[in-house]
């Protein structure tokens, strides 16, 4: 009975609507600040940073509001100019918050080098492709009087002759003597 007449009193009233009134505020700074905090609804548009010098990626970057990150580096483009942009993440033209971290592939200033392998004494089919698996390209095939037909019998690099496990410029031309065959 004292609690039900507690319930019906003027300062249990008085405490609830303190309580909501305080609980009611308490939601709305929240949001309000949440809002403020997050920069809701405030976004930049990534630049186009493609085929751009990575020195001047990182100015744009910066005058936008954005960080960076280099990601990767070791996949080489002839095409494209040495330590520009290849790609970045997110794209061009996607909506980011203020300082947001822009994730770039950096094209490298040369070519990476690679170990020659052991073709020797293997058929041109199977040279051809162990050199393209690691990275080479073959370049001038000469013929020398050999039983082994397409056999091949020595590895030059830029006119000389090389031996495997030599290194080598990453795309290098190989060039190939194989047997015709012949005695």
């Amino acid at each position: 009975m004292k609690h039900l007449r507690f319930l019906l009193s003027k300062i249990f009233f008085i405490n609830l609507f303190k309580a909501l009134f305080y609980g009611v505020l308490l939601v709305v700074f929240v949001l309000f600040g949440l809002r403020i905090a997050t920069h809701h609804n405030d976004y930049l548009e990534v630049p186009d940073l493609t085929s751009i010098p990575f020195d001047r990626a990182v100015v744009i970057l910066a005058e936008q509001g954005l960080r960076y990150e280099v990601l990767d580096s070791a996949k080489f483009n002839p095409e494209a100019p040495p330590l520009s942009i290849l790609d970045h993440t997110p794209g061009f033209g996607d909506e980011v918050k203020v300082n947001r971290k822009i994730y770039l592939t950096v094209n490298p200033s040369g070519y990476g080098k690679v170990s020659v392998p052991n073709i020797i004494q293997i058929t041109k089919r199977n040279a051809v492709s162990t050199l393209k698996a690691v990275g080479l390209d073959v370049g001038k095939i000469t013929f020398r009087d050999n039983i082994g037909k397409n056999m091949v019998l020595e590895m030059r690099f830029e006119g000389a002759k090389i031996e495997a496990g030599a290194t080598v410029p990453k795309t290098s031309k190989i060039d190939l003597v194989l047997g015709n065959g012949k005695r």
